[in-house]
């Protein structure tokens, strides 16, 4: 299976998940955890986020929030750790989600407040992407920040974002991409419109109907060839709740009757069920059947009862229940040719649910400067954090310079969490005779190489930083001297590896020493520092080792080395 192929049916997977059976779901779900098994022992960064996304994707459409937390915070972690800015924006987006699972709405607000100022800053698409394949992420990525925006009703704040996650495939989208992308417009809409409806902006809402309506037609052809399960020759408004809900809620009637009866039945998108009920009960009243109405409505109150993922969708659901009871107490009253008196407990009852929806207009409002604020602050503290790590960060190699090691090795000197650790200085072996012979741009070139083939040798807990000129330090916490020398010989070798056009034939000279009881920076990495040079007048390409304290006592002054072939270091130490 290639990476492409496991990505695609990743994909798939995740469009199935959205509409099926429960049974089913399970098998995506496991389906899914089996091919994040099978990333994670490939190694591959980016599709590792990938496969974790949608793992944790498939337990939020679920609504299983406990089990998705632990793969969002590892997919959290996994992007912060690897560079991938755009996935990781996702991964707070998706933290959105599972927050408002757990009906902490404000908590959710700030994770996209996060997320969206990641993608603000964005950086320029990798060539390794590929315009596409960039492009697919970030309106993932977008789409992700829309459903918590929507399902909060912030929906000024999302229509911003699905426009954003439009333009972004507009040029390269294929059908599946078009359909997601026309289908979250209709379901923001219809919720858009018919919380205006409770804020009594009737006509505002019939536009946004409408105009959901006008999307439904488009939908047909895409749909068609999209990912999503669907009947082959059966036309999408046929098969799919929310457009259904489209058409009625624009022209509530009759027609509609049969075919809403027949989608609120089946097993639909996420949060479909409440706007096809709503559009159901509408059409039933349109055709003068109010009582059976009703009991729609309340048939969906009880087995919704449960669903915190769309508590606007719930308000909604609510008043539509709350508004056809106090029309049908209205026509009793009047065929009572009974008059309510000024004190009526019902109109007072609809003056104050009135005055809340008021309330709560002012409160989104409230939602939506504050996410502005909290998107903005984001935006300044990682411009903040980019300028220290800049300050802390070698320009050409990308590592931690001088700066930064002596405070880390400071931190970890005086810390026992790290014991026992291992320091080791770095010096390359030919490095004049590359800048003499070629030239300091090919120099850089090879400090570059050296740099990386370190990084990736070495442990994921390891620190390299650039000490100067040619020179580097590992830090190799909660390594004893067995282990660290395991991992600089494979350093060693990696280096002497490299092909020669690229590295012009430099290798290591490493002098290993194991960090003493009271000892500071400055004293462990002078006997580094000896140790490496005992590397050089051997021939360089070894490591030559002087052991800790841990092995008896040592006077000060007094060093203990012993030169090392890279291939048979660890045989012995004295």
């Amino acid at each position: 299976m290639s990476d492409a192929w496991v990505l695609g049916r990743a994909r798939e997977l995740i469009a199935a998940v959205q509409r099926t059976d429960p049974a089913e779901q399970l098998r995506v779900t496991a389906t899914l955890d089996e091919l994040l098994e099978e990333t994670r022992r490939r190694g591959e960064p980016t599709l590792v986020a990938h496969l974790l996304r949608a793992a944790g994707l498939a337990r939020l459409v679920t609504r299983d929030a406990d089990s998705a937390e632990p793969l969002l915070d590892e997919m959290l972690t996994h992007t912060r750790r690897h560079g991938l800015s755009l996935l990781r924006a996702d991964a707070h987006a998706l933290r959105g989600r599972l927050l408002v699972l757990r009906e902490q709405e404000d908590a959710a607000l700030t994770e996209i407040a996060r997320a969206l100022a990641l993608l603000d800053d964005m950086p320029t698409p990798e060539a390794h992407f590929g315009r596409r394949a960039w492009d697919r992420m970030l309106a993932s990525a977008l789409n992700d920040c829309w459903i918590v925006l929507n399902q909060l009703g912030v929906y000024e704040a999302a229509e911003e974002v699905i426009t954003r996650a439009h333009q972004a495939i507009r040029d390269s989208a294929g059908p599946h991409e078009i359909t997601l992308q026309l289908m979250n417009r209709v379901k923001m809409l219809l919720g858009w419109g018919l919380r205006l409806e409770r804020v009594g902006r009737t006509e505002e809402a019939g536009e946004k109907f409408r105009t959901a309506a006008s999307m439904t037609m488009a939908v047909e052809a895409s749909f068609a060839e999209s990912l999503f399960p669907r009947k082959p020759g059966v036309p999408a408004v046929e098969q799919v709740g929310i457009l259904a809900a489209a058409l009625a809620l624009a022209a509530p009637a009759a027609a509609h009757v049969d075919r809403l009866h027949k989608l609120s039945n089946e097993t639909g998108y996420p949060h479909e069920r409440l706007l096809v009920t709503i559009a159901l009960a509408r059409c039933l009243v349109a055709d003068d059947r109010k009582a059976e109405a009703m009991q729609t409505l309340l048939r969906a109150r009880d087995t919704e009862a449960e669903d915190t993922s769309q508590p606007s969708m719930r308000l909604n659901l609510l008043r539509e229940l709350t508004t056809l009871s106090d029309e049908i107490a209205g026509e009793k009253e009047r065929r009572d040719e009974t008059t309510a008196p000024d004190e009526d407990p019902m109109r007072l009852l609809r003056d104050y649910a009135t005055a809340l929806e008021d309330e709560l207009w002012s409160m989104r409002e409230s939602q939506i400067a504050t996410l502005n604020t909290r998107r903005e602050h984001e935006r300044l503290s990682a411009e903040h954090g980019a300028i220290t790590q800049q300050a802390m960060q070698d320009p050409l190699t990308g590592l931690p310079n001088r700066r930064a090691l002596d405070e880390r090795l400071r931190a970890l000197a005086s810390s026992t969490s790290s014991e026992p650790l291992s320091v080791a200085l770095v010096d390359l072996d030919g490095f004049k005779d590359v800048n003499d012979q070629h030239s300091h741009a090919e120099g850089d070139a090879v400090l570059r190489m050296v740099a990386s083939t370190l990084r990736d040798a070495l442990r994921a807990d390891d620190i390299v930083a650039r000490y100067g000129g040619d020179e580097f330090v590992i830090l190799l916490p909660k390594a004893p001297m067995p282990a660290a020398t395991q991992a600089l010989t494979r350093a060693v070798k990696a280096v002497a590896s490299l092909p020669r056009h690229l590295s012009h034939g430099v290798t290591l000279s490493v002098g290993q020493v194991c960090l003493r009881a009271q000892e500071s920076a400055e004293e462990v990495l002078s006997r580094a520092d000896a140790a490496m040079y005992q590397a050089k007048r051997r021939g360089g390409n070894q490591i030559a080792s002087s052991p800790s304290g841990e092995d008896g006592p040592f006077r000060r002054g007094v060093t203990h080395s012993q030169g090392t072939d890279p291939t048979a270091h660890s045989k012995d130490h004295p």
